[in-house]
């Protein structure tokens, strides 16, 4: 065999072998046997909800082999952009869409945004485990918080905090794209005034508590899924000479502690197919359980409000 046969009998067999490897790396097989594609949902949003959406996805696994839940945080509005631009399925939200948003997500995608309430959250005002306060006002708090007020030591509560040795109260917050950064400058200062500056602004809701678990001076506000032995959970009052409230399942559910709110997911349109049945789980009886299984509090059926579409 002369050496120009040779060298073209190699080429043809590396390329023939280089085309096998290329077939099955992209799944050319014709093996009958190989596993079929996944229903993929994508689902992104508030980092208060992620910890929850994360435990539905992973138990959703084991009830729908077939289905891949993939979830992200990143905040309310992160999720609620995604939505906007069609690039997921689900979003998980700890506010309302607004109406702007709403409509520019039909603009957009040509599909009305469908809200669905899926649980309550009471968002818990925590502090340093040796800080001796127990409980604290509304107005207290936006007169920390709030460009207007002028709370800025923990003797001014009435209290003295050995543990902190600059006696400043040093404020915890999150970033603006968060639906709790809105809901709590909502419930404590309305729609007439915003936070002051100087802050520290967290990214993530268990970041919150972390901070101020190793901050003497601090004080941060977080969903009460984020609780944890380190960290104390102030009582609530609306104003002076009322009863204060923990943050726990039963006053959320009675609605005598005055920082609870809804929990949404919108979907894009009326959900069908894999997405459908997903929510239609979540919804259920073992969906709610994470739920509580979570720390926050489940839809109660006697009582759940309607899901409908809003903004339009």
């Amino acid at each position: 065999m002369s050496y120009r046969s040779l060298f073209k009998k190699c080429l043809i067999g590396s390329f023939a072998v280089a085309l096998c490897l290329f077939q099955a790396a992209c799944g050319g097989s014709s093996d009958n046997g190989s596993t079929p594609n996944k229903d993929i949902i994508q689902n992104a949003g508030s980092d208060t909800m992620v910890n929850l959406a994360q435990a539905w996805a992973e138990s959703y696994a084991g009830v729908a082999p077939t289905v891949s839940v993939e979830v992200s945080g990143g905040g309310s509005g992160t999720g609620v952009a995604a939505l906007i631009n069609g690039t997921v399925d689900i979003a998980n939200t700890s506010r309302q869409m607004k109406p702007e948003e709403l409509e520019r997500a039909k603009q957009n995608t040509g599909q009305q945004p469908i809200e669905f309430i899926v649980g309550f959250d009471a968002l818990a005002v925590y502090v340093h485990k040796d800080n001796p306060l127990e409980e604290i006002t509304i107005a207290q708090l936006a007169d920390i918080y709030g460009e207007k007020g002028t709370l800025d030591k923990w003797s001014a509560l009435g209290i003295d905090h050995k543990a902190c040795e600059s006696g400043e109260i040093i404020r915890i917050s999150r970033q603006s794209n968060s639906g709790t950064y809105h809901y709590f400058r909502e419930t404590l200062l309305g729609d007439t005034q915003d936070f002051k500056l100087g802050s520290r602004d967290l990214h993530g809701s268990k970041d919150v508590v972390e901070l101020v678990e190793r901050t003497p001076c601090a004080i941060g506000y977080s969903g009460m899924g984020y609780m944890t032995e380190h960290v104390k959970a102030l009582r609530v009052a609306v104003k002076s000479g009322d009863t204060a409230y923990p943050p726990t399942l039963e006053t959320s559910l009675n609605k005598t502690y005055p920082i609870a709110r809804p929990l949404y997911i919108y979907s894009l349109g009326e959900p069908t197919g894999a997405t459908k049945t997903y929510l239609d789980w979540v919804m259920s009886a073992e969906g709610q359980k994470i739920v509580e299984d979570n720390g926050y509090v489940p839809v109660q059926k006697d009582s759940e409000p309607e899901n409908e579409a809003t903004g339009d």
